[in-house]
């Protein structure tokens, strides 16, 4: 269902929009709100425009951000890197339509479980326990909630049949958690899981609750435990067709320190070890919603 709206800017001006059915608590002025290819008007509007430009409220000079995690924003690297990026995967599910086991959704955790961003193939966990499951990944290192959103609404899963989706996002917007506060990053993952059962219903979602990184009294490890108690207020499992899966446990010892071997140096992103780890959390549930033909 897509919807025609006007936004007002000022007191004079009326832009005619195109929305998503889902229910963005703002419109900015993006020229379009939804499809691809895209229009010269939105490519410009992407690009030439970095990402703070583009947020809720900056077309009428107001500051919204409170809004920023809720509301679809393409992402940014400098010129048209980013969505270069994009345009990649949406061609990847072009060319991979119909019915699959398995959609990744994420960032830079879920693109290195293997994408055709990087070497093509999936990580040796995902072979090792997932390899009887047909499995597109659309992950892109770097995302926000918005940002996925803004994917999802341009092509991002158009012609996908996914009998199980696996998201996990949010760690990105703990770089503006300061700005924007707890709740609404919760509540963008939530809007995430919306647009993804309004566009894929009959797929069951599994939300990966973000993971740990840095240290206990870093402000990132503290706001990341924050929005996961946020995201339980929120209960998304209340819908048969979504699962929560916490990995917080596994990947800390009992102090709330990180499981080094579980996380590359930087710790944030998961060594093989942490990859491991992960797959075996993953696979009961997983195996239990679809379950498919081990052939080994």
């Amino acid at each position: 269902m897509i919807r025609s709206e006007f936004i007002l800017l000022g007191s004079l001006l009326l832009i005619p929009l195109t929305a998503s059915a889902i229910d963005y608590p703002y419109q900015t002025a993006e020229p379009q709100k939804a499809g691809w290819p895209l229009t010269p008007e939105e490519r410009a509007y992407v690009v030439d425009k970095p990402e703070y430009e583009r947020r809720p409220g900056r077309e009428a000079n107001k500051h919204l951000p409170q809004l920023w995690p809720v509301v679809p924003s393409a992402g940014h690297w400098g010129g048209t890197s980013w969505l270069d990026t994009h345009a990649k995967l949406v061609e990847y599910v072009k060319a991979n339509p119909g019915p699959c086991d398995v959609l990744l959704v994420g960032d830079s955790i879920t693109q290195q479980w293997g994408s055709p961003l990087d070497k093509g193939v999936f990580n040796e966990e995902w072979q090792k326990h997932f390899a009887d499951y047909r499995t597109i990944n659309i992950g892109i290192g770097g995302d926000k909630t918005q940002n996925l959103l803004w994917r999802l609404d341009h092509g991002g899963v158009d012609g996908l049949q996914p009998k199980v989706v696996i998201v996990m996002i949010g760690n990105n917007n703990m770089f503006f958690t300061p700005e924007t506060g707890i709740e609404p990053v919760a509540k963008g993952v939530q809007t995430v899981v919306a647009n993804l059962r309004e566009k894929l219903p009959q797929a069951v979602v599994i939300v990966v609750k973000i993971l740990p990184c840095h240290a206990p009294g870093v402000r990132f490890y503290e706001d990341i435990k924050k929005t996961n108690h946020a995201m339980d207020a929120l209960k998304l499992d209340a819908d048969s067709k979504v699962t929560i899966l916490d990995l917080w446990n596994d990947f800390v010892n009992a102090d709330g320190t990180l499981k080094k071997e579980l996380f590359t140096p930087d710790k944030i992103h998961l060594s093989p070890a942490g990859y491991a780890v992960y797959a075996e959390r993953l696979k009961p549930l997983l195996y239990k919603l679809h379950p498919v033909t081990i052939k080994r």
